[in-house]
């Protein structure tokens, strides 16, 4: 049988979104060949047995618990290294962001297992998981297809939380012998999660930038021209610019993003590759801003507009404060 194995990560008695969408989805692909969802927890005494069993929700079967550094990479890798052994897990699963992939990366490296990070779609196919990621500007759609082992790293948001019942997981507590190595770091501070309270689902003009901008300083262009417009006006980014970096996560439209349908979608600096037009395709009116004429985002935008962003967006804003004065 192959059993999925997830990480799931927790901070202040609550468990990570992207963790709980990985256990989702292992849940249903577990159960599309055969196995069990199992997840994997660690820290110290805030994870109690309530917490942890209530992963079952989720669908998780068993939830093996460890006393670690939570956080931090290394004692993680120990952890599902012993579980995927003891329990006969063939694969293992994760939600993405910066941890998910160092994580996967050590395990797969521990397992001598495949591993497909990024990846956006997770499917069985004769008795095996396949799993597949966005290639060349997400144009095209690559498929992995493991031997033996396989680690699947999900892109942020790639999977969706779904609560399957009210089942407590069962708790087991597991007794791990830690790598030399894997507690010589110590966690000295976390990030607060960038872009909490950004709310780009419900406004009605979107101002969006991508690497056209240039720079994560060249979204105080896009910023500026929101602010002209005011009202009801929000910042949204392109994936490669939230992956970047240069602006928050919660501000992603896309396929792994979020889907909005404002009245106005001005677009600066985006190409428009196809896993960015279907989070923004059912807008009212799409502006576009390139300098390049055969940028894809052109062909599905009522207006376009081939020129330097970086002279036309403050020549749009002056000229929105010049209307509204008037």
């Amino acid at each position: 049988m192959g059993h999925v194995l997830t990480y799931v990560l927790h901070y202040e008695g609550k468990f990570n979104k992207n963790s709980l969408g990985a256990v989702s989805e292992a849940s249903a692909r577990a159960a599309e060949i055969g196995g069990e969802s199992h997840a994997v927890v660690v820290g110290g005494d805030d994870l109690t047995d309530e917490l942890c069993a209530s992963l079952g929700k989720y669908g998780a079967q068993k939830v093996f618990r460890a006393k670690g550094a939570e956080g931090l990479a290394q004692p993680v890798i120990d952890v599902m290294s012993k579980v995927m052994d003891e329990q006969g897990c063939k694969y293992a699963l994760f939600g993405g962001g910066l941890l998910g992939f160092e994580i996967g990366a050590g395990l797969a490296a521990r397992k001598n297992a495949g591993v497909t990070m990024e990846v956006t779609a997770v499917r069985a196919e004769d008795g095996k998981l396949v799993a597949e990621r966005p290639i060349l500007g997400d144009s095209k759609i690559s498929v992995s297809r493991y031997k033996d082992k396989g680690i699947i790293i999900g892109r942020i948001n790639a999977f969706e939380i779904r609560e399957s019942g009210d089942t407590a997981a069962e708790v087991i507590d597991v007794e791990v012998e830690y790598s030399p190595w894997s507690n010589k770091a110590t966690m000295v501070q976390r990030g607060e999660q960038r872009g909490a309270d950004v709310d780009i689902e419900g406004a009605d003009i979107l101002v969006a930038g991508g690497r056209g901008l240039g720079k994560p300083e060249g979204f105080e262009l896009a910023e500026a021209l929101a602010a002209a417009f005011g009202g009801n006006t929000a910042v949204a980014a392109t994936r490669a610019v939230v992956d970047a970096g240069w602006y928050p996560y919660a501000a992603q439209i896309g396929q792994t993003g979020k889907t909005v349908s404002p009245k106005l979608y001005l677009a600066a600096g985006i190409s428009g590759a196809i896993q960015h037009k279907v989070g923004m395709q059912s807008s009212e009116n799409i502006v576009a801003i390139n300098k390049d004429a055969n940028a894809p985002i052109f062909e599905f935008s009522d207006l376009g507009i081939v020129g330097d962003l970086n002279k036309i967006l403050p020549k749009l804003t002056e000229a929105i404060k010049a209307k509204k004065a008037s």
